[in-house]
């Protein structure tokens, strides 16, 4: 083999590589050797076929996985003999003439490919102990429990007969028949539908007509469908819907008791209200944890500067531009509707994927040198959970994760990076601040979750 440098600029790395055509014909004929012991071909006992014959019939084929077996352990010998840490796998490069790529695969040319890519930047860890660092904390009070219980009992409320005209908050028993330039269209009509009035279950302003019907009302909704609507047979236009009240209904406060617990599926009021604590406990030390990790991240970024591979950076660009524009065009919105031109944009998600690698590659040297392991049961606890995301699919799930080591490597990332961000705050000087619910959840909706994200 042998190597020449062709580029060295900075991060850009590019090698020549040449293996002798001797060599590649070697390792042919150990590969046939090796097929004749196993061959079965007509005309000749099993283990018995003449390479010759052999190197006649399946020489092409065997000298394209001799050819690419080479291109992997020469590229992974020049990595190890330079002593080269790639930031992503090499690009190969190889022949394009026609003639020579005939001549390599005739075993007549030597094999000539060239490999480039960018290396991992050299920087030098700072010292993370002692960081100062402040945990935004929220006490669960009885309000949170009384806020909590007053949600649980709307959403669960009784309701009873009216005798008069309905209003906002009532519920409506109707039949109606939807037309447009009056003919009747697909799903228009519908027979004893309830329907909470004010609640924004039927489109714009069908809802606010129904106040002050009452029982055996007979109402003319007259409305227009969203230019955005669903069904795009139906978006914009101007409807009629023929409506019929069969009943009106007020709701009932619900007295919150033992009694209120146990249709809740609790033993009493106590045991709802331990749960109610636990999970607001539960979220608002998720909200303390995702404040925290945004403060680690920010301190982090401040202390490294240090050139980045480009090519990384592009990448994580185009997966974050990709996110946006789509995002942007399923809600039909512009650049200008964003208060920014696409220009602007740009420069600030590319600063952000910036942002992203560097914290990226600053992490992943901290958890090697903090000796940072993602366990098996770790990633099966990740696997699972994501599968709960789609219900009935599970076994696709697990099949494609397992069958997919990257896929498996993206269930890992977040992992490694929240042990990464324990390890550090563990050796934080770290103050607890009280604050309020609301107080808490401004800090996390303020920190733009686009940029939150370290790799």
């Amino acid at each position: 083999m042998q190597v020449t440098e062709t580029l060295s600029a900075g991060l850009k790395r590019e090698y020549k590589v040449v293996v002798d055509a001797a060599e590649l014909g070697e390792k042919l004929d150990a590969k046939l050797k090796d097929l004749s012991k196993r061959a079965n071909i007509k005309g000749f006992r099993p283990g018995k076929v003449p390479v010759p014959h052999l190197k006649r019939v399946y020489g092409k084929s065997a000298m394209a996985e001799v050819v690419q077996e080479a291109i992997d352990s020469q590229s992974k010998a020049v990595l190890e003999e330079k002593s080269l840490k790639p930031a992503y796998q090499p690009e190969v490069k190889l022949p394009e003439d026609e003639a020579e790529v005939n001549a390599i695969m005739d075993g007549k040319g030597d094999l000539a490919f060239s490999m480039a890519f960018e290396v991992l930047p050299d920087f030098e860890l700072q010292d993370h102990a002692g960081l100062d660092l402040t945990r935004h904390v929220v006490d669960v009070t009885d309000d949170h429990v009384n806020e909590t219980l007053d949600r649980i009992a709307s959403q669960s409320k009784d309701w009873e007969e009216k005798k008069g005209k309905a209003a906002k908050g009532d519920k409506a028993t109707i039949s109606f028949v939807g037309t447009i330039d009056g003919t009747a269209f697909d799903g228009g009509t519908a027979e004893d539908v309830d329907l909470e009035i004010g609640s924004g279950q039927f489109i714009p302003g069908f809802e606010d007509q129904l106040i002050g019907a009452k029982a055996g009302d007979d109402v003319t909704v007259k409305v227009t469908f969203p230019e955005d609507y669903g069904v795009a047979e139906l978006a914009g236009k101007a409807a009629e819907f023929a409506t019929k009240v069969t009943k009106v209904e007020k709701s009932k406060a619900a007295v919150i008791d033992d009694e209120f617990a146990k249709k809740m599926g609790f033993e009493d009021l106590a045991k709802l209200k331990d749960m109610i604590k636990e999970r607001a406990a539960a979220e608002f030390g998720q909200m303390t944890g995702m404040k925290l990790k945004r403060d680690v991240l920010d301190a982090l970024d401040k202390q490294y500067t240090f050139e980045l591979p480009e090519k990384l950076v592009e990448a994580e660009f185009n997966g974050i531009w990709n996110a946006l524009t789509a995002e942007m065009t399923r809600a039909k919105k512009t650049f200008e509707d964003e208060k920014t031109t696409e220009e602007d944009a740009r420069k600030e998600y590319r600063a952000i994927a910036e942002r992203r690698v560097r914290l990226g590659l600053v992490l992943g040297t901290l958890g090697d040198k903090e000796g940072v392991q993602v366990g098996e049961q770790e990633l099966q606890q990740a696997l699972y959970a994501r599968m709960r995301q789609f219900p009935g699919q599970e076994k696709q799930v697990v099949d494609y994760y397992r069958k997919n080591p990257q896929a498996m490597m993206e269930l890992r990332g977040p992992i490694f990076e929240q042990k990464v961000v324990d390890a550090i705050v563990a050796k934080a000087n770290v103050t607890d601040k009280p604050v309020t619910k609301d107080e808490l959840q401004a800090m996390v909706q303020d920190e733009d979750e686009v940029s939150g994200e370290a790799a």
